[in-house]
């Protein structure tokens, strides 16, 4: 990697204009970074449903924010060749809300539904039938005198994503075919990711601000592309259109995040459990410091674990010496 490999990417490549997301995720599933295991094992799937003319198995994805899950549901739609329709699981607050998607699908399609975890339980029992059987009964008239109707569905492929697995009944989860799990990057692929993104954003790249981008990006592309963007902002004002390692030095210290990769809510987070004799509950942290509890818990703490800021025990979250010194960085 290194200057000259950017430069020439950059030169023999027609680069998209800037279009959100979309313009940094892979077109194929063999462009996909990282996470070979489950790439492989969806590839094989895909291809064994192509070749048999039936709609592949309905597939879960679990992880931690950030890792692809979303990216992968667009892949293995492009690549069954089926439109993908997607919804959101604190969206769909009844079953009802479900009748107009599931009837509109064609032949074939994905649907993807992201935070899946969410969903109410009453429209989590109202999706069996149609996951597999591919059909709905629906009430018309509740009460005494009730009535339903059978609508039948096309065959579909149903995608959820979660960062929650085990808050899933164990009935729903039963009814996916295909699971997988999305871990995070080593830093060595994320540099390959950041690498590519600089190249569709048309913003050059030293492989050591590639490499520094990569160490501070908590294991997750999303991040690491998030990072980019703002030092694409930099190097055009301050670095002459190019990210040196100046030019990410000076980003990530604008952007507060530190050399653990830590961003000043990580830090309070630390701060808090310090405060209250080294140990303190979810609840109690929340409150300090004004973030839900899910999202301390999805968001922040994986991290901080890995990096072995602190420790989950039966008396709460216990920070460690070495979060102790990340604190007070």
């Amino acid at each position: 990697m290194g200057d000259l490999v950017t430069e020439e990417v950059l030169e023999r490549e027609a680069l998209p204009s800037d279009g959100g997301d979309n313009l940094l995720r892979p077109q194929r599933m063999a462009d996909f970074v990282g996470q070979r295991k489950v790439v492989d094992n969806l590839s094989l799937f895909i291809q064994a449903a192509k070749s048999r003319g039936e709609t592949m198995d309905h597939v879960l994805f679990s992880g931690m924010p950030g890792l692809g899950k979303t990216t992968l549901a667009h892949l293995i739609a492009d690549e069954l060749g089926v439109n993908m329709h997607a919804a959101s699981g604190p969206m769909l607050e009844k079953p009802g809300d479900l009748v107009g998607i599931l009837t509109r699908l064609e032949p074939g399609a994905v649907l993807f539904i992201d935070e899946i975890h969410r969903l109410p339980r009453s429209a989590e029992e109202f999706l069996y039938s149609a996951m597999e059987d591919f059909y709905l009964d629906v009430v018309l008239e509740p009460g005494i005198q009730s009535r339903s109707v059978r609508l039948s569905l096309q065959k579909f492929t149903l995608v959820g994503a979660t960062t929650r697995e085990g808050l899933l009944t164990a009935p729903f989860r039963a009814r996916f075919g295909v699971l997988e799990r999305l871990d995070p990057y080593p830093e060595c692929e994320l540099a390959e990711i950041v690498l590519r993104s600089a190249v569709r954003l048309g913003v050059g790249i030293d492989e050591v601000a590639c490499n520094l981008v990569a160490a501070r990006s908590r294991g997750t592309p999303r991040i690491a592309n998030r990072i980019l963007r703002r030092l694409r902002d930099v190097a055009e004002v301050k670095g002459r259109g190019r990210i040196s390692v100046a030019v990410a030095e000076e980003g990530l210290r604008m952007l507060g995040i530190d050399a653990y990769g830590l961003t000043e809510m990580d830090r309070r987070i630390l701060r808090c459990i310090a405060e209250h004799d080294g140990a303190a509950g979810l609840k109690t942290v929340a409150v300090a410091v004004g973030e839900e509890e899910d999202t301390i818990e999805d968001t922040y703490e994986p991290h901080l674990i890995r990096q072995g800021l602190l420790r989950k025990t039966p008396r709460g979250r216990v920070i460690t010496d070495r979060g102790r010194e990340a604190a007070a960085a």
